[in-house]
């Protein structure tokens, strides 16, 4: 657990990419094979589940410490995170052990979920008797869930290339979907050997697009791209293939098929659109499809809000009578494996051919859920320019760019794939409320609450936000709050409402979590108005015109 510190420490401090990629070579190398297989799974996301609530952990540090728990709660208002808060007050350890990484994992922790309250305790006091205060932090990081590092997957699995001497294309793929970190899969990880059985019914690693900001005459010839919509759903790959696990990326062709359907994030979303893979089953076997799920709006035929797919979302199971209220769209933009054959190291042009020539095949003639992504032709890039205003009317988030002649990487490969996306919405609400941030926030108000009038003159939320000003801004905007708060409830600071900012959001939508009954999608401060009295500021009935302008009901 020591080594795991250290790096943690060392990568919390560094701000170079490159001093971060050898730390955590430099661990890989090192480490326990049991202890890195845990690192890696930390890194990249693949365990991040609570096994205490923070509530219970913070009364058991109350006794400890022999503290008062609202000199506890005083102290985090400061501190702004309760790993570090609790880690800071607890007394320091009679004697230091070196407990490693893989035992607290797979031991301490895991056992906790299956412990009686008294038993939890005892173990959680325990590990605080031997574990040094750095070592603390990282244990309330970890039974809480919230455990981060200043490493992005990208990096780690840079590292463990440079540590290993496999390429980071096979060891992305290697690592995509879900796996048991112990020693024997990172063995299997880092094993020279390039015909490591592996299950057919794992997706490949995405191509993701880099934002354009310059001016799209920047990219050159207009020939040399391929333009479409840049859909606003749920990015994912459709999957047809064998059942059996072979080796290498060719497959036979046995009669037993399955169809999946994967997430960018690398989940399995299959159960929440049984839809989509009742139509997969009529694709080729041996094929791989790059795109989007959308909520579709059939009598209009152009997509829904997304807030109206997110029905869909983190449902197991998705039961029949909910099709016909949420009906999905699978928009097709790339082809991975066309007839068991790995495409990704061909040219663009030549797999939008292929997936083109589908088009005259099920499920894409029938009337299902499938459909290809039409290019959006243009000759010269002023055009492109111009059907940006579309955007919000097709339910788009702007456009896609990508280089005829690019092959298909994981991970985003700059100069290749662009996205640019239509320009931010703006709101004028009115500011109600204020309480601290975290991490290098903590201590000032920064995270805001908003509001706007409804329609018997009483103000309702409409969102929060944590972003967007400077940091002059929000030390100014922390020392009003202080000054003018009328109420407290805990760490937020209520406000008469006085001060007009301007929220820029990406979309709005009908909402019952807002008391305002609506719901902007990622908003952030843009800056105070000045210029305007709170009388001047949005309503609740000036969103919902908003709101019906772009859903063609005005």
């Amino acid at each position: 657990m020591k080594h795991f510190a250290a790096l943690y420490s060392e990568l919390d401090s560094s701000t170079k990419t490159n001093e971060k990629v050898d730390a955590l070579a430099r661990y890989f190398s090192a480490a326990d094979p049991r202890d890195s297989a845990w690192a890696l799974a930390l890194f990249t996301g693949q365990t991040k589940g609570r096994t205490l609530p923070m509530s219970l952990v913070r009364q058991w540090a109350c006794e400890a410490a022999n503290l008062p728990a609202w000199m506890v709660d005083e102290c985090n208002l400061v501190v702004g995170d309760w790993s570090e808060t609790l880690s800071l007050l607890l007394p320091d350890s009679a004697t230091s052990s070196d407990v490693p990484l893989h035992q607290l994992m797979q031991d301490d922790l895991a056992s906790l979920s299956h412990q009686s309250p008294a038993q939890q305790k005892q173990t959680i006091t325990r590990l605080w008797s031997i574990l040094p205060r750095t070592e603390r932090f990282l244990l309330h990081k970890l039974m809480g869930g919230s455990f981060r590092v200043g490493a992005s997957k990208v990096l780690v699995i840079r590292a463990l290339s440079q540590s290993s001497g496999i390429d980071v294309p096979t060891l992305t793929r290697r690592l995509m979907g879900k796996w048991t970190p112990d020693e024997a899969f990172m063995r299997r990880l880092i094993a020279p050997a390039a015909d490591i059985e592996r299950d057919p019914m794992l997706p490949f690693p995405f191509m993701l697009a880099s934002p354009l900001q310059e001016p799209l005459s920047t990219l050159g010839e207009t020939t040399d791209w391929h333009a479409e919509w840049k859909w606003d759903g749920i990015r994912a790959q459709v999957i047809h293939r064998t059942q059996v696990i072979h080796r290498a990326t060719i497959f036979d062709s046995p009669s037993a098929t399955a169809c999946a359907v994967w997430s960018r994030g690398e989940e399995v979303i299959s159960p929440a659109f049984p839809e989509i893979i009742g139509d997969a089953r009529q694709l080729p076997p041996g094929t791989v499809l790059d795109g989007e799920i959308l909520a579709w709006n059939v009598e209009k035929n152009r997509p829904e809000p997304f807030s109206t797919l997110q029905t869909r979302l983190n449902r197991k199971e998705v039961v029949a009578t909910l099709w016909p209220d949420v009906t999905v769209r699978f928009v097709a933009f790339d082809i991975l494996e066309h007839d068991a054959v790995d495409l990704r190291t061909r040219a663009l042009r030549e797999r939008r051919s292929i997936l083109e020539a589908l088009t005259s095949t099920p499920p894409f003639t029938s009337a299902g859920h499938f459909r290809v992504s039409e290019p959006i032709d243009f000759s010269h890039w002023h055009e492109l320019d111009s059907r940006m205003s579309e955007s919000r009317e097709r339910q788009v988030e702007g456009l896609m760019l990508k280089r005829l002649d690019s092959v298909y990487r994981g991970g985003r490969m700059v100069g290749q794939w662009w996205k640019r996306k239509v320009d931010a919405l703006t709101l004028d609400a009115v500011l109600v409320a204020a309480q601290p941030g975290r991490g290098r926030r903590a201590g000032l108000l920064t995270d805001y609450t908003f509001a706007v009038l409804d329609d018997a003159g009483k103000w309702v939320t409409i969102c929060k936000a944590y972003s967007g000003l400077s940091d002059e801004e929000l030390t100014e905007l922390d020392r009003y709050v202080r000054r003018v708060s009328t109420q407290r409830f805990g760490p937020v600071y209520s406000v008469e409402p006085d001060r007009v900012y301007e929220i820029a959001f990406e979309a709005i939508a009908e909402s019952d979590r807002h008391k305002s009954g609506l719901a902007v999608r990622f908003p952030r401060v843009h800056r105070r108005r000045v210029d305007k009295t709170i009388t001047q500021a949005d309503t609740v009935a000036s969103l919902r015109a908003l709101l019906a302008r772009f859903e063609g009901r005005d």
